[in-house]
């Protein structure tokens, strides 16, 4: 089975803008409402792939609700637990560029995560995955990932994927997680490289990521492709597809589910990688997570 941990869903309201001008009343051309989440969106993307996922994490208020209400919707197995507050609502505007405005999220407190670790606990079994990843609630701190995997881990075999932000992603690593995801972005703002860092500079520093505890490393770097060293001291480099860009929402969790999905059936560390930066191109060609044809037929273009 393969878990995931969404600690900060959303709904996420697209809207359609175009010429957006700020400090005036802008008219909305499209519009549209869907769960969001990293954890939920790797589950969904899973699903797609017809792997076993089961979804958990928090919710709170009658956002919170309506969450619930569209995952179950989407047919996906999932448990969230409530929690104090409202769940956010993010802002996805689309127009000649994209700009994203993000809730803080829930009151997620101590015991909540406790409720939370026990029935995943219950639920592990020696090689299984657990995904945790996006955004924390703000009155959680940089400790939140590293303290909940020290308490999970008691279970032996299981296979943890960490894709998050600066500290909250680094003080894993001493955990030895399976697989982390740092996109580009990410991964400059852990090491402050500059705007454009080459391909040398990126492998130096998935290097280092991974002697600070990370068994693989996987490197998203949006268009230009993604690239992974492994715990079998292989590197490796795979470009992405030629498209156009319609939504980059998800691209990332689907890479995440991608990967997991082929290395569930190969075994191979460069096959993975490559399905994976197909999963995340085609999720980024299309405004919804891709499907499985979708995503097999930007592979068959990367060959």
């Amino acid at each position: 089975m393969i878990y995931t941990v969404t600690f900060n869903p959303s709904l996420d309201y697209y809207v359609q803008v175009n010429n957006f001008k700020s400090g005036i009343v802008n008219r909305v051309s499209n519009e549209r409402l869907a769960v969001g989440g990293k954890g939920i969106n790797v589950s969904l993307a899973l699903k797609e792939l017809q792997e076993e996922t089961f979804a958990l994490g928090f919710v709170a208020g009658f956002t919170g609700e309506a969450i619930k209400k569209k995952v179950a919707s989407l047919g996906l197995n999932a448990l969230f637990f409530d929690a104090e507050g409202q769940s956010r609502i993010n802002v996805k505007i689309k127009g000649n560029t994209e700009t994203d405005i993000n809730g803080t999220g829930a009151h997620v407190s101590q015991t909540d995560i406790n409720a939370l670790i026990r029935k995943l606990k219950a639920m592990l079994k020696e090689g299984d995955w657990v995904v945790i990843s996006g955004s924390v609630p703000s009155n959680l701190d940089e400790l939140t990932y590293a303290n909940f995997i020290k308490k999970i881990r008691t279970v032996h075999g299981v296979n943890i994927v960490v894709d998050a932000c600066g500290k909250l992603l680094t003080e894993t690593l001493k955990f030895k997680p399976f697989l982390i995801k740092p996109n580009l972005y990410e991964l400059s703002e852990i090491f402050s490289l500059p705007t454009a860092p080459d391909i040398e500079q990126i492998f130096a520093c998935a290097y280092k990521l991974q002697s600070l505890g990370a068994r693989n490393v996987i490197v998203s770097m949006g268009s230009s492709g993604a690239a992974m060293v492994t715990e079998t001291s292989q590197s490796m480099y795979v470009r992405a597809a030629r498209g156009q860009l319609v939504n980059s929402v998800g691209a990332g969790d689907s890479m995440i589910a991608g990967f997991i999905h082929e290395y569930l059936n190969s075994g191979n560390y460069f096959s993975a990688l490559n399905f994976a930066t197909a999963a995340g191109s085609a999720c980024a060609f299309t405004k919804n997570l891709a499907t499985k044809e979708q995503i097999e037929y930007i592979e068959s273009l990367m060959l």
